[in-house]
């Protein structure tokens, strides 16, 4: 894993509130070059609001968001363009524009944001969709025409349309059967070791946190309650990580692992 001591996401002392509604109450994340954090927690514990936060799309009561060292809110005009450049979005339902073919879905982040010659267009295009297992056939057809794996990898196309480094999955793989939630698993596992981007990945499925992360960080009780991994998390003593990661699902899910005495985060 290609990492550096500089974390790419710096979430400080973060504070968010809606009105009397507080969501985060000093909570603090890093993530670092190279790796696949998955953050997990139970509904109503903030993953999607720390994404929002994250991605600028939300300002904080109070602390700070930084991306690439800079504080998120302050990239504007030009320089908050070449941010989302640097990022990608894998959506949970893929969200692919129905009234846009496959290739038109695909190709539209290189025409909003670099206004690329027709040709060179197709090029990317093609190039991404044989990323994800798919051809030039497939770039014609409607996202009607897909079945819902076939969805999740344009969807990862158009993700990567821009080559970025940052690459934020939402639920990536709600909605398929074991098999092709397996087959997807390894298909962003195979991108990462090819393009060496960095993963931040919300997700409740502990075959996918299993088999894809390299971190996990639980939000819990409005901060992040632990992280590290899965056989450091499991040992903290909490109820939702109990009922999470050591009941039913997380026997058939992950067997017996190793646990290991030391624990990390706060309590």
């Amino acid at each position: 894993m290609n990492t550096t001591d500089q974390p790419i996401i710096d979430v400080e002392d973060l504070t968010t509130a809606f009105g009397e509604h507080v969501v985060h109450e000093h909570l603090d994340l890093r993530v670092m070059s190279g790796e696949i954090l998955a953050l997990v927690g139970g509904s109503g514990s903030g993953k999607t609001t720390l994404l929002r936060q994250i991605l600028g799309l939300n300002s904080p009561k109070s602390g700070s968001v930084k991306l690439w060292g800079r504080p998120v809110q302050s990239y504007v005009g030009p320089e908050r363009l070449a941010l989302t450049r640097r990022w990608g979005m894998l959506f949970q339902s893929g969200a692919l524009f129905t009234a846009l073919s496959v290739f038109d879905n695909v190709a539209l982040p290189l025409r909003e944001v670099h206004h690329l010659p027709s040709d060179l267009v197709r090029k990317v295009v093609l190039m991404r969709l044989k990323w994800v297992g798919l051809n030039e056939q497939d770039a014609q057809l409607m996202p009607s025409d897909l079945s819902g794996g076939m969805v999740k990898r344009v969807a990862l196309a158009r993700a990567l349309s821009l080559d970025p480094e940052l690459l934020f999955l939402d639920e990536p793989t709600a909605g398929l059967d074991p098999q092709r939630s397996d087959e997807f698993v390894e298909l962003i596992k195979a991108l990462h070791q090819q393009l060496k981007f960095t993963v931040i990945m919300v997700t409740h499925d502990l075959d996918t946190i299993r088999d894809l992360s390299t971190r996990i960080a639980v939000l819990a009780e409005k901060h992040v309650l632990v992280e590290g991994s899965i056989q450091n998390v499991m040992t903290f003593d909490h109820p939702f990580i109990k009922a999470f990661f050591q009941g039913k699902r997380g026997e058939r899910a992950l067997g017996n692992q190793p646990l290991q005495a030391e624990q990390y985060g706060k309590s």
